[in-house]
């Protein structure tokens, strides 16, 4: 699509992603990237609409489609206005977002903020809290660092009717996942907001046997990056302890995941002035901290950036479904907004990094 209207300088970039350039006038004197995130995750639709997903299993569950359109749609309009503007708009389709590590770090090492070097980035991404027709902005820290928790409790199976003749990896995971809870409770600063969340655990016993051993996984999140550092030591500690304390052993593994994300303040508030100047101040809201993880992080850890959300709710058409779930859907609304602002958002920011 984006070769059928005239863009022509496009890449592969991170295997499935692409890199595109639309340049302006003294293309040089300026850079600025959107980026659209592009995978769909794997739920089984429940929708019954015409748009449904055609591939069982998969379905466009985090709104990444709507990225898509809007980033696509808003190229259009920007190459039609490249003699009005100076500078380059680089375009990013980036895979990888949902699953560690991370598409944005693998684009990172591959270059995609080189050749040209960017300025400045933005990223859009739908919110169903919010109702179509209004977007919302925050800056500074915005979304949490989300590592991954692995954790195999060691014990000594045997018949449930003897566990003095055992070592119980069940009971032992309990004490486990009471004590991880005092790593955020009461070790972390009361003003740290801190998640840590135990999503599956597997003994494969049954009535009458004791397991070997309980897998356990879960996620830990914060925004506080020293903080995060600190809490794995406590949490690797904290299992060790309860393990060899009550006669069994434990390996622990954390997967470090996305940092925090942190909006450029002076950014943040040009791209909501422009939401503003482009929606009006009663479609332009503020947003809480949100202790979801988004790998668009890793940008805004190297150059100034703004990850803004996109209103996608509609009560009265019963369009209410959160993120990840087999209902989720859009008001189609969202897509002429995230499309037009789009667009003018990044009209707004070039300019303003070319007459700098």
């Amino acid at each position: 699509m984006l070769l059928d209207n005239g863009i022509t300088a496009v890449e592969d970039c991170a295997k499935t992603g692409l890199i595109a350039l639309i340049h302006g006038k003294n293309p040089e004197s300026a850079t600025l990237a959107l980026r659209a995130d592009i995978d769909a995750l794997p739920i089984l639709e429940k929708n019954e609409v015409d748009y449904k997903s055609s591939n069982p299993g998969v379905m466009h569950a985090c709104g990444h489609d709507v990225h898509t359109s809007s980033l696509l749609g808003t190229a259009m309009i920007l190459n039609e206005l490249k003699d009005e503007f100076n500078g380059t708009v680089k375009l990013i389709f980036q895979p990888g977002e949902e699953r560690l590590p991370g598409g944005a770090s693998i684009m990172i090492k591959e270059g995609v903020l080189e050749k040209p070097n960017v300025d400045t980035i933005l990223g859009q991404h739908v919110m169903p809290l919010i109702k179509a027709g209004k977007v919302g902005f925050r800056k500074g820290l915005y979304m949490a660092s989300a590592d991954e928790i692995y954790i195999t409790v060691n014990g000594k199976g045997g018949h449930g009717a003897h566990p003095h003749m055992n070592i119980d990896p069940i009971a032992i995971s309990a004490q486990v996942i009471t004590g991880l809870q005092q790593v955020v409770s009461r070790m972390a600063k009361p003003a740290t907001p801190s998640v840590l969340s135990i999503g599956k655990i597997v003994g494969n016993g049954s009535t009458n046997i004791i397991p070997d051993k309980v897998e356990m996984e879960g996620t830990f999140r914060t925004f506080d990056e020293e903080w995060r550092n600190r809490a794995h030591t406590l949490i690797e500690q904290t299992v060790q302890q309860i393990c060899r304390g009550l006669g069994g052993s434990a390996d622990v593994e954390i997967r470090r995941g996305y940092p925090c994300l942190e909006n450029n303040p002076e950014l943040t508030e040009r791209t909501r002035t422009s939401a503003i100047e482009y929606l009006g101040e009663e479609n332009v809201e503020e947003l809480e901290i949100w202790p979801a993880g988004e790998d668009f992080a890793f940008y805004s850890q190297q150059i100034p950036a703004c990850f803004y959300r996109l209103g996608t709710r509609n009560e009265d058409l019963g369009i209410t479904s959160m993120l990840h779930t087999p209902t989720f859907d859009i008001d189609e609304k969202a897509l002429l907004v995230g499309t037009g602002l789009m667009a003018y958002n990044a009209l707004k920011e070039i300019n303003f990094l070319s007459n700098r």
